[in-house]
């Protein structure tokens, strides 16, 4: 697992954080070939599932020797932000929670005044 960042401060509530990327880092064992379910919901700070996105992944054979697997993925995401508060991804492989990757999302107040 992969976080680049913790923190999303937006100017207005609700919000959409356009192209955000999730980058995940899978590890598994020789023993684990063929297809696994990866499944990656986001939650809102109410607990509502936010976002849910499902796919396959196919490992295939490994070269002779090789006895740990690895695999990247990235994912990218339009990420809706309903409310501030921390929100969290879950990332599942065949149905068993793999990962939580929490973050913030909060407000910022708008710039008054002239930048010089």
């Amino acid at each position: 697992m992969l976080g680049i960042w913790r923190h999303v401060a937006v100017g207005q509530f609700p919000a959409m954080h356009p192209r955000a990327h999730l980058v995940l880092h899978l590890r598994g064992r020789r023993t684990e070939l063929g297809q696994h379910e990866l499944l990656v919901q986001l939650f809102d700070p109410a607990g509502n599932m936010a976002l849910e996105q499902t796919g396959v992944m196919q490992i295939n054979e490994p070269p002779a020797g090789v006895t740990e697997l690895e695999a990247p993925a990235v994912l990218v995401f339009d990420l809706p932000l309903a409310m501030p508060g921390e929100y969290a991804f879950v990332i599942s492989v065949d149905k068993v929670e793999a990962a939580r990757v929490p973050f913030l999302a909060t407000m910022v107040a708008p710039m008054t005044g002239q930048m010089h």
